[in-house]
């Protein structure tokens, strides 16, 4: 099965940001980019309801 087609893209952060996802990263032994990719997926399926959280996201109305 050939790999997943990936794309590439410049993302800015501020610094405190960059450190807090760096030591995360590490702690979960994971590069920084796994780290990213990992929270997105997480946060894309709680957005199409297959997260826990997903009424703690939602706007009140």
């Amino acid at each position: 099965m050939p790999p997943a087609e990936r794309k590439a893209f410049l993302l800015r952060v501020p610094a405190d940001l960059w450190k807090d996802l760096e030591k995360w990263a590490a702690d979960d032994l994971r590069s920084i980019n796994a780290q990213i990719e990992f929270l997105l997926r997480q946060s894309v399926a709680a957005r199409k309801g297959g997260g826990r959280n997903r009424d703690r996201d939602r706007d009140p109305d």
